[in-house]
């Protein structure tokens, strides 16, 4: 049996973790994980989860199973976060997942019982685990363009142009906010023009808002999810709670679904949870739990909030100190899109040779495509990164 197996494909960014650890140098610097840090390069446990890890601690008296489509509400606190308070919840459903993975692969996993003959349009560039991820639920990937790497803007034409090659039906995987992995966000006005596109062509839409938060506040982070819903019939949203409740190993996300009526929804739910029951069958109950405390207390929401506003503004403030320090180094504008883009990541233009001769000469991980971990940015030490970069860049310009 086993020796029949191929050898496994490494994970790119796993391996860099792994070989980061490995690393004895005290002067190393990971900007490779994709999970926030601090100012000590440590991912905290946030105030509010903790103070909700405590109450449940104390209060709760039993480890049954939950249901599959999981803790009611936690799924109604979810539906309010991202659709806010007024929406129309009566055509809107939940199920909670296991993280913003789990939430795209069920999901994926149901629209391939709806539309089993639809494509699924990818970003290009976009995480790379989509690929993989929603490839295995039976789907075609198609890319679609998104990055103009030489501005370090949106190429809306281009994304445009190549989703009206799609055909009626087929599915568009967006970012909700702060896209990864170049930072580079959709407008308002450039939200409008796609979802007139996505509307005359029929197209639905799978939105990953893995960032709520992170990019220019809680609630203007899920305007576009909120414009797609006014307009749109049908679409799908896998949010996560990793990232704006610091929850990575808890894996908390939630499965949400728009329908066309309520009888519709309900029937989809029904659905969703058959497939989540074929894939974990229950999801795992605590960091739900936590999270629904916080979301639910307002003392609890408010602090939560605050540190969450936090933790945005200096991802902010780490970005206009590495534009300034490299265009300081570089003596250009060439950089100054850094400051510019939005939540955790931003792309370098690095090739092969340059990201082997910063982790080898420098101690400095960067992963393969160039993305880099905004919050992984020293807040002491930033010429000596730009330093490190640009003498790179140059040397490598001028061997070839």
């Amino acid at each position: 049996m086993f020796e029949a197996l191929p050898e496994p494909k490494a994970d790119a960014i796993l391996s860099l973790m792994a070989a980061f650890r490995a690393d004895t140098r005290t002067d190393k610097l990971d900007l490779g994980a994709g999970i926030y840090k601090d100012s000590q390069a440590k991912t905290p446990v946030m105030r509010a989860i903790k103070t909700a890890e405590k109450k449940l601690a104390d209060t709760q008296d039993t480890k049954a199973y939950v249901s599959p489509t999981g803790s009611v509400p936690f799924c109604h606190a979810m539906i309010e976060q991202v659709f806010g308070r007024d929406a129309d919840t009566s055509r809107i459903r939940a199920a909670q997942s296991v993280g913003g993975s789990g939430a795209l692969r069920v999901l994926a996993e149901l629209m391939k019982q709806g539309r089993p003959e639809a494509n699924m349009w990818v970003s290009d560039p976009s995480w790379p685990n989509h690929v993989p991820l929603l490839k295995a639920s039976g789907y075609q990937l198609y890319r679609y363009a998104y990055y103009d790497a030489a501005s370090g803007q949106v190429n809306l034409d281009g994304m445009l142009a190549s989703l009206s090659k799609a055909k009626e039906g087929d599915i568009v995987v967006l970012h909700g906010c702060c896209h990864n992995p170049t930072g580079a966000d959709l407008t308002t006005d450039n939200w409008t023009r796609v979802i007139d596109l996505l509307e005359q062509k029929n197209l639905f839409p799978l939105v990953d808002l893995a960032y709520q938060g992170f990019g220019d506040g809680l609630e203007e982070d899920a305007a576009a999810v909120r414009m797609m819903a006014s307009r749109l019939p049908e679409m799908v949203v896998a949010a996560s709670c990793s990232k704006n409740l610091g929850l990575y190993r808890e894996r908390v996300g939630a499965a949400m679904l728009v329908a066309q009526n309520d009888a519709e929804a309900t029937r989809a739910l029904g659905l969703l949870g058959g497939v989540i029951r074929a894939n974990y069958s229950m999801p795992p109950d605590h960091g739900a739990n936590a999270t629904e405390i916080v979301l639910s207390d307002a003392a609890l929401n408010a602090d939560w909030r605050q540190e969450l506003e936090a933790m945005r503004t200096r991802m902010i403030a780490l970005r206009q100190s590495f534009s300034d320090a490299m265009r300081k180094r570089s003596n250009s504008d060439r950089f100054d899109y850094i400051a510019q883009q939005k939540g955790m990541f931003s792309r370098l233009p690095l090739n092969t040779q340059q990201l082997d001769t910063l982790r080898e000469q420098h101690g400095i991980y960067i992963v393969g495509d160039g993305r880099i971990n905004v919050a992984g940015l020293p807040e002491q030490g930033m010429d000596a990164l730009a330093d490190a970069l640009c003498s790179v860049m140059a040397d490598t310009t001028a061997a070839a």
